[in-house]
């Protein structure tokens, strides 16, 4: 309930002109996705949608009734046609027949697949029941904050009758699944009249015979709970008031920048983790107030948000008005130990003889007064996920907590859920990681042709990156063209100098606040120039130096901070040339720097090596396609040397090479994955030639 809900009403999207044509399945689908576009009704992959329709049978030819619900996993503001389960309705009705009772209900998900109508793979969601047995075509199950803050509140019966009298029902909390899809079944029985119900500590049902009718009561039910808080909480301070006043933002994202790789070290034990900093209006009002902690220690109610948070999150012990950002990095692994040790007990407490393994007991959330929230999970969309679901949480404690007294769910609920032999066979069922999951990369150079190859590469492999390039019109059409296929989480960019020591230090700290730290560094920046040794000045001479040789310096010197802060080993790859081996005529200041990356690359390896960070090299040569270095005088340069033009440039190299092949720039990237990626984990201080062949380059 933070202001921009109590002020901004849910707007009605509904388009008759648009809608009338469709079928009903495709209404399901339209009202699915409005209601899903607006965070206030429902959280990102939360509550489900179904309608009842009337459908061919393909092998009696009866007209038979379809049960359409979304299926297990989606999301409704995204979800297509595909995305819906589609059940015999008449299959489901008897699955009451031989359902065993509440101690069997979870071998009811197991008959789920005999009631699939035409084939459908959709796997069907553990909520089925509870759509299948409301007797009405249409139903909505939503999880709106200030549904939830009724749900989560200690006189959450009371206060539903107080908002909403008789037309929306309540029921306590049950888990999800077959014997709550019971309850529903037997409230509607008993309440013909009523339009919805509110589930104690999870969500609300709404439902209607039209597609229409029930999208517009689902946000009429919303709004009048708004309405309600907005009155009722007018004037009042949240959670106790403040105790602790906000950081100025830069400051806020400076600290974060500290603290998120030292976290990242301590939490990526078992995978490498990827980090989220949030510090809107509504996180920082929670963690600068007076009974934040109170309330954090409760937990989360609704058992999607638990899911996502975990049992409860970490406050991380810092104080904004003497920040001392050392002291709390040096707290932290006592901190994160104790929060470990916590998670454990309660495991413990809790387990069943059934009970899957102990999961990774790291907090999710960190909540830092004055500064804002980290989260950290498996990948970047996760990281961010959870957050978001952190801040759904926080307008349930503010709302319920404003009216009555908020409860999390008990423990052994939670734990329950958590654990829930279904979800951990979920879980099972995820697709193998990627190689570079959970890994996060910088790329220097990233808008030309090497860069943006091995990002895409990276990106491919599941990791995260950073683009760095001083140009910043050709950095937006890379970050775009690379965020299309692979979604705008895991990109990001930073318009970076790399001889400025400034503007790299900058770069990392955003690398940090953006995903929590780094994996990877490709310094792959240049330049090229040719000319005559009398002919070469000092100015072109230092230039070379400057961002061939000093600018590999500045990003590895950055790199290893951050690498001995998380402690976690690391990768630096370097892009050199063929001509840091093999001398080339009229090109001493290029040659002569590419050699001292080379060497720069051998001492960082020795020095690398203790703290588990491998530094190798990939030796390029003649990478005419999408390179920046050959857009301009250094192609003329070349060809001149070589007594061709530019046309002919390109064959002469490829014919000048021992394999005959043109070298391009996927190649490049092919060996900086291989020696950023766990398949090189035994190499360091290497070169890989990628040059297609040339024996003056050879390393022996």
């Amino acid at each position: 309930m933070n202001s921009s809900l109590n002020t901004q009403r849910l707007e009605n999207k509904w388009d008759a002109a648009q809608a009338d044509s469709m079928s009903e399945p495709e209404k399901l689908l339209y009202r699915s996705n409005l209601l899903g576009s607006d965070k206030r009704i429902t959280n990102y992959g939360g509550g489900n949608t179904s309608a009842k329709v009337i459908q061919k049978d393909p092998l009696t030819g009866d007209m038979i009734e379809v049960l359409w619900v979304k299926g297990s996993g989606g999301d409704v503001g995204s979800i297509k046609m595909d995305g819906f389960s589609t059940l015999y309705m008449d299959k489901l009705n008897a699955l009451r027949g031989i359902y065993r009772g509440v101690e069997f209900e979870d071998e009811m998900v197991g008959y789920l697949p005999h009631c699939t109508f035409n084939l459908n793979p959709r796997a069907a969601s553990i909520d089925t029941p509870l759509h299948a047995y409301v007797p009405r075509k249409h139903v909505d199950h939503m999880h709106p904050d200030a549904i939830i803050a009724i749900a989560a509140a200690k006189d959450s019966k009371a206060l539903t009758q107080e908002i909403f009298g008789d037309t929306i029902g309540w029921l306590p909390w049950k888990k999800p699944g077959y014997e709550l899809g019971l309850w529903l079944s037997d409230f509607c029985e008993k309440n013909p009249n009523a339009k919805g119900v509110v589930l104690e500590s999870h969500g609300l049902f709404t439902w209607d015979d039209d597609a229409r009718d029930c999208y517009e009561l689902t946000l009429e039910i919303i709004q009048t709970a708004m309405d309600w808080f907005a009155t009722k909480t007018d004037g009042k301070e949240a959670f106790g008031g403040a105790v602790h006043t906000s950081q100025p933002a830069d400051a806020r994202r400076a600290a974060a920048a500290r603290l998120m790789p030292a976290i990242r070290g301590f939490v990526s034990g078992q995978q490498h983790m990827v980090g989220h900093f949030t510090d809107s209006d509504a996180v920082l009002e929670f963690v600068n107030a007076k009974d934040m902690e109170r309330l954090a220690a409760l937990g989360t109610s609704c058992p999607d948000h638990f899911l996502r948070t975990k049992i409860c999150p970490l406050v991380v012990d810092f104080d904004p008005s003497a920040p001392d950002v050392e002291a709390t990095i040096t707290g932290l692994e006592a901190a994160i130990a104790e929060y470990r040790k916590g998670y454990q007990a309660y495991y413990d407490r809790c387990k069943r003889d059934d009970s899957p393994a102990i999961r990774d007991p790291n907090a999710v959330v960190y909540l830092i007064p004055g500064v804002g929230m980290i989260t950290f999970a498996k990948d970047k969309a996760t990281a961010r996920i959870s957050g978001e679901f952190y801040v759904n949480a926080i307008n349930v404690m503010r709302g319920a907590d404003a009216v009555s007294e908020y409860q999390g769910l008990p423990e052994q609920e939670a734990f329950d859920i958590e654990y829930w032999l279904l979800e951990e066979a979920k879980l099972q069922r995820m697709p193998a990681p990627k190689s570079m999951a959970g890994r996060v990369a910088l790329v220097t150079g990233g808008a030309g042709g090497i860069g943006a190859a091995t990002a895409e590469r990276y990106l491919r492999e599941g990791a995260c990156v950073m683009l760095a390039d001083i140009d910043e019109q050709a950095l937006s059409d890379t970050a775009d063209n690379l965020t299309k296929r692979y979604s705008a989480d895991v990109v990001r960019t930073v318009n970076m100098n790399v001889t400025d020591e400034d503007a790299v230090a900058a770069a990392y700290a955003d690398v940090a606040a953006e995903f929590g730290g780094v994996d990877i560094l490709v310094s792959n920046a240049g330049i090229a120039s040719s000319a005559p040794i009398e002919d070469t000045s000092l100015d072109l001479w230092n230039k070379n130096m400057a961002i061939l040789s000093t600018g590999y310096f500045l990003v590895s010197r950055e790199a290893f901070k951050l690498f001995k802060t998380q402690d976690m080993g690391g990768a630096v790859v370097f892009v050199a040339s063929k001509n840091g081996l093999a001398a080339s005529p009229n090109a001493s200041a290029y040659c002569t720097a590419k050699a001292s990356e080379i060497h720069l690359a051998r001492c960082l390896a020795l020095e690398g090596a203790p703290i588990g960070v491998r530094v190798n090299v990939v030796n390029p040569d003649a990478v005419l396609k999408g390179s920046k270095i050959w857009e301009g005088e250094w192609l003329n340069q070349r060809a001149d040397t070589y007594g061709t033009d530019k046309d002919g440039l390109e064959a002469m190299y490829r014919e000048r090479s021992m394999l005959k092949r043109s070298v391009l720039p996927e190649d490049i990237a092919e060996a900086a994955y291989f020696l950023a990626s766990d398949l090189s984990a035994k190499s360091t201080g290497n070169i890989i030639n990628v040059d297609a062949g040339n024996v003056q380059a050879f390393t022996r």
